[in-house]
């Protein structure tokens, strides 16, 4: 049987580094958040939405059954790529269509969690329980296991944070999150802050409006919003569609389908997929207008 949909906690942004008494600073993933169940019967892996994605990711299901029945973990699930976060291939990942596709993927394409809360351990409710005594808890339930299950790094220390904050973008990491060492988990609220250290990020480019010799612009997938409709970018540059027109053209033709996306004052255009997806620097802000601007593609994967 299916558990019910467990309610995540949000995070607020925030555009400076909060700073005080009873504050702990964990990196911000780059990747999918997912919601770990271990049950009486098996594992369930959970998306933000409630979706649920164990399918997908059978390396991260497997590492789960080592777990406690009755156990509920928050986290990130993210993909390493020399040496940093890749979000592009995590949404490949997650996009897997079925059991044998999922299974050559967790071969060629590992999944880690990134786990920074503890909601449920052996059968007992703990999210009632302070941040500080939660954390223990995680730490002291993965740190034996080992990867690919791990606790995120987390510091009390500020002056640490900002060193985190100015130094882990060039693995992939996006900011920081902050919580309080004394709150309950905020199940569906936004009681987190987040820092992220700038609106330019990867995205999952999943197809591309216009044609293969001429794209228009790009279908993305951000972070945290792989749960929404796709976006439709700005248009592209001269260089940016000639460069994707090579991509595809390397790929040996137009795609491998298509689909219908809405685009912001054109409304329902089609688009043509890509997989496996690229990825694709953007600045974006929180709101879903103005369109994406994107600034390169990334075809180094």
């Amino acid at each position: 049987m299916t558990p019910q949909a467990v309610r995540v906690a949000l995070a607020s942004a925030v555009r400076t580094l909060p700073r005080g008494a009873g504050l702990a600073y964990e990196p911000k993933f780059d990747g999918h958040r997912m919601v770990v169940l271990r049950t009486e019967e098996d594992v369930v892996l959970q998306a933000r939405s409630g979706r649920i994605v164990t399918g997908a990711f059978p390396d991260l299901a497997a590492a789960a059954r080592r777990l406690p029945a009755g156990t509920v973990l928050d986290g990130e699930v993210v993909v390493w790529h020399a040496g940093r976060t890749d979000f592009a291939l995590v949404q490949r990942r997650a996009a897997a269509a079925n059991a044998a596709r999922a299974a050559v993927l967790a071969q060629s394409l590992p999944a880690s969690y990134a786990a920074f809360d503890v909601l449920e351990l052996a059968g007992v409710d703990v999210r009632g329980r302070p941040y500080e005594r939660r954390r223990a808890l995680l730490v002291d339930l993965l740190l034996p296991l080992g990867p690919p299950l791990q606790p995120v790094p987390m510091t009390t220390d500020p002056e640490l944070a900002e060193t985190w904050y100015e130094t882990l973008p060039a693995s992939g990491i996006e900011g920081l999150v902050v919580k309080r060492l004394d709150q309950p988990y905020p199940a569906g609220r936004r009681a987190w802050r987040k820092l992220r250290h700038t609106d330019v990020r990867d995205a999952a480019v999943i197809g591309y409006t216009g044609t293969p010799r001429r794209p228009l612009a790009l279908v993305l997938v951000l972070p945290g919003e792989e749960d929404q409709a796709p976006l439709v970018s700005s248009p592209l540059s001269a260089v940016l569609r000639a460069e994707l027109a090579a991509v595809v053209a390397e790929r040996g033709g137009a795609g491998t389908g298509g689909g219908v996306v809405t685009a912001i004052g054109l409304g329902e255009v089609p688009f043509t997929l890509l997989d496996p997806p690229l990825a694709a620097e953007v600045r974006h802000t929180a709101l879903r207008h103005p369109p994406p601007e994107v600034l390169r593609l990334r075809t180094d994967l």
